[in-house]
């Protein structure tokens, strides 16, 4: 859980903080629609979360809040539509680590800037990924398969969503603590790299648990560890990475961005709606069956998070050896 008071601590000048506006909070209303712009297709995790921040908001607001697909350039049309959007309230980005911060470490031209176009509203859920593996594919565990990794380097197809992924992240982090290589399978997107592994054209796929939940309760799939750094509540049989690869953590992140200079009494009402939401059973209910971890942060404690996690970011990159064209 966040901290609140250690967040804010030393962070006066960070352009995303929002501040001292918490009982002006619910002054503010929307006279209409609240989009919430999302970079990918629908049916996609971005998409998925952006629709659970709807009903949120829709549930805790006198106007509706409904989900606009912008998709294109790895999530950037989206996000420089609302980094150029008017600065009223009622337009958000619903932005992932990939399309907030890894676009930012991999695009070297970005026609708008992740930290002082945006003013961070709420950290909505975090994500872990699954090691999952084809039925048929010799590694029955996590320590069988760091053991065949390292006895046979490049034998191991893993399938990814494209360099800067989620997969391709806690694919390359993997193999850079547990000393294993693997032979990188790209794909234009996690779907289809799932649909190769259940075919077994690939032999394992580090995938966000939103995008594999179904075919792990359906056998399709073998779940060999989650990467987050303790077991999940959700599938307590499932080992973490860490319990045979220490130090091992991977996990990414949804939440929603303002344009800069929104007024902090929208902001502030948004992400108390947003938190609100999470609070709800149907909805939390939902967050957990992804196997999402629910946030729901205030936007101090976003902003703060954010602006450790651009380094954190720029070293996955570094280590990936990620590059876009």
């Amino acid at each position: 859980m966040i901290n609140r008071r250690s967040l804010v601590t030393g962070m006066a000048a960070t352009p995303l903080i929002m501040r001292g506006a918490a009982a002006q909070g619910a002054e503010w209303l929307p006279s209409r629609p609240i989009r919430l712009v999302v970079g990918f297709a629908a049916g996609g995790s971005t998409d998925t979360t952006g629709r659970l921040m709807a009903q949120a908001l829709t549930a805790a607001l006198p106007q509706p809040a409904v989900v606009e697909n912008r998709v294109g350039a790895a999530g950037n049309i989206a996000t420089e539509h609302v980094a150029r959007s008017a600065p009223d309230g009622h337009t958000l980005v619903v932005a992932s680590m990939g399309s907030q911060a890894v676009n930012a470490a991999l695009y070297r031209n970005l026609p708008f800037d992740p930290v002082k176009d945006f003013t961070a509203v709420s950290l909505f859920v975090k994500s872990s990924n699954m090691l999952v593996a084809h039925p048929g594919f010799q590694a029955r565990s996590l320590a069988d398969l760091v053991a065949f990794a390292r006895a046979n380097p490049g034998r191991v197809n893993v399938g990814t969503a494209g360099a800067g992924s989620s997969q391709h992240f806690a694919a390359a982090l993997f193999e850079h603590l547990a000393q294993v290589q693997f032979t990188h399978i790209s794909y234009r997107g996690g779907a289809p790299a799932m649909t190769d592994l259940v075919a077994g054209r690939v032999d394992i796929v580090f995938s966000p648990i939103v995008e594999t939940v179904q075919q792990i309760r359906g056998d399709q799939v073998r779940a060999l560890a989650i990467t987050r750094s303790q077991r999940s509540s959700e599938f307590p049989d499932v080992p973490a990475v860490a319990e045979v690869v220490p130090g091992y953590e991977f996990s990414s992140w949804l939440g929603a961005f303002a344009p800069a200079g929104t007024p902090t009494a929208a902001v502030q009402r948004m992400s108390q709606a947003l938190a609100a939401g999470l609070k709800d059973p149907q909805i939390r209910e939902r967050v957990l069956s992804l196997g999402y971890e629910p946030v729901g942060s205030t936007p101090e404690e976003f902003a703060t998070f954010f602006a450790a996690e651009m380094p954190r970011v720029a070293e996955l990159v570094r280590i990936s050896g990620a590059k876009v064209d």
